[in-house]
């Protein structure tokens, strides 16, 4: 019974091991991505020799396999509180609304508004380039002042410039 609580457990460390290594991989941080892949390999191996040392029982086979399921859905919980990376998000609005971007501006977030022309009338466009981790925070003040704006975060993949490179470089 210990044996199988260890393949559970040593694969609720894997998983999300694994899943982390990807995402600082994708997101172009390889010396990390490589000291996470040794330790999540020395488990995997580990956890597979438990698995098919002994009597190879069924039971074992299935912990594995139900430790793997339930380690994705703890990764993707940890990347989510990690929230590593930057978002871009579009705002769509029907008015300028100068109330939202003061207060978006003077909460440290770089505006840049667009006018163009909708089918009625001028529509507003807020773009905003910032940290993953203040997502939430940035749309529940789009919600705050524009409750009918649309909105589209998608995560950009190279940038170069701009109002929130020179803020870090300063706070450096």
């Amino acid at each position: 019974m210990k044996e199988i609580l260890l393949i559970l457990l040593l694969q609720l460390i894997y998983v999300p091991l694994l899943t982390l290594r990807t995402i600082f991989l994708v997101r172009g941080i390889p010396v990390l991505a490589s000291i996470i892949g040794i330790a999540e390999i020395l488990i995997y191996v580990f956890g597979l020799s438990l698995v098919f040392s002994g009597e190879q029982s069924f039971a074992a086979m299935v912990v594995y396999a139900l430790g793997f399921g339930i380690g994705i859905i703890f990764g993707t919980k940890i990347e989510k509180r990690l929230a590593i990376g930057y978002i871009n998000v579009t705002v769509n609005t029907q008015s300028k609304n100068d109330e939202l971007i003061d207060t978006l501006r003077n909460n440290g977030f770089g505006v840049t508004l667009y006018i163009g022309e909708g089918r009625d009338s001028n529509r507003y466009k807020l773009d905003i380039l910032t940290k993953r981790n203040r997502e939430s925070e940035l749309i529940a003040y789009v919600e705050k002042f524009e409750p009918q704006a649309f909105i589209i975060s998608y995560e950009p993949r190279y940038f170069k410039g701009g109002f929130l490179l020179d803020r870090i470089k300063l706070s450096k």
